[in-house]
């Protein structure tokens, strides 16, 4: 697990640091997962051969769902987290699936495209994180989906340049025409402008709606679960507020949160979401809804993964402090290295 939790300290740091506040017997299994999930985005994204990668990571996963996963660490771990919580392998394949949309340079038309590519890459690791906790209501499940396609489209808003000059555009072309911008012309020379403004202002404001529907999924969490999605949840809606105080500007700086502003942030964890029980009423969003398929309806399933009790940490705050300490010590280690 040590392996795993190198990898999720090196990846996404506003993950890194909600982990921090989930219960110790669910951190593990999430760390675990988040760490197959990282490493299987770097593997296509960053290896040679994308597809390759995708023919070894669909293998992996038939011999991790066989019980005989490969002899690595992150493999043995989540062979056992399939195990212990009877996790579909469904999900996984979705997640793959959306790796497989940005090797095949897919272009997304629509905001509804956008969204059904952050279903398979950020959805899925939603429903399955719930999944992790023991949820199996399917109306929590999709407000669970809601987060992680909430999330993906943050993402989207933050790196229009740096996926840009890299040749990808995930923002939707239609919004970007009527924009009076076209696509192609932005990615050949991508330059921000009060138009490409109003694109990414229409895609935060859909990723704030499922936040705000997020929200009262968090509230249905086991108590002790909650910090750790909330702060992730919370983390994650600042990095589109920074974008908005930036005046929308991705192309020309990335959008940071400063560390005093995480700290403000998760102090406010001690008042969680207010109640808002109608958007459980919302129903299950057209794109996740082959997420909530994908999980098995039978009575053997339902029975292996009941809801589980987690207690709630006490010492949170301080080891807030503990989490950040750690991460400005491993900046202090790199920065010297990147000056050389």
């Amino acid at each position: 697990m040590s392996n795993c939790r190198r990898l999720l300290a090196h990846g996404s740091k506003s993950f890194y640091i909600a982990s921090h506040f989930l219960p110790r017997g669910l951190r593990e299994s999430a760390t675990g997962l988040y760490s197959f999930c990282r490493i299987a985005d770097d593997l296509v994204d960053l290896g040679e051969d994308p597809r390759t990668a995708l023919i070894s990571l669909h293998r992996r996963l038939d011999l991790i769902y066989d019980d005989r996963p490969d002899n690595h660490p992150i493999d043995r771990v989540l062979s056992q987290i399939v195990i212990d919580h009877q996790l579909p392998r469904g999900l996984l394949d979705a997640l793959l699936e959306g790796f497989e949309w940005d090797t095949d340079g897919r272009i997304y038309h629509t905001l509804a495209e956008v969204s059904e590519y952050g279903a398979r890459v950020a959805g899925t690791v939603g429903v399955m994180m719930a999944i992790l906790m023991g949820i199996k209501d399917h109306a929590t499940l999709a407000r669970a989906a809601d987060l992680g396609v909430a999330m993906q489209l943050t993402n989207i808003c933050r790196d229009v340049g740096e996926d840009a000059r890299a040749g990808r555009l995930y923002l939707p072309r239609d919004l970007m025409h009527t924009a009076g911008i076209d696509p192609d012309s932005f990615l050949r020379n991508p330059a921000p402008s009060a138009q490409l403004s109003e694109v990414i202002k229409q895609v935060l404001a859909e990723a704030e709606r499922r936040y705000e529907l997020a929200d009262e999924g968090i509230r249905q969490l086991p108590r002790g679960c909650r910090p750790g999605i909330l702060a992730a949840r919370r983390l994650y809606a600042e990095i589109g507020h920074t974008v908005a105080l930036n005046d929308y500007d991705s192309i020309n700086q990335r959008a940071i949160v400063s560390r005093a502003r995480k700290l403000q942030i998760l102090f406010g964890l001690i008042r969680g979401p207010d109640a808002a029980p109608e958007h459980m009423l919302e129903p299950c969003a057209l794109e996740n809804q082959f997420l909530l398929d994908a999980i098995p309806r039978t009575e053997e399933w339902w029975r292996s993964n009941q809801p589980r009790h987690f207690s709630a940490k006490a010492s949170w705050i301080l080891e807030l402090f503990m989490v950040m300490k750690e991460r400005d010590e491993m900046a202090a280690q790199i920065l010297p290295r990147k000056r050389d």
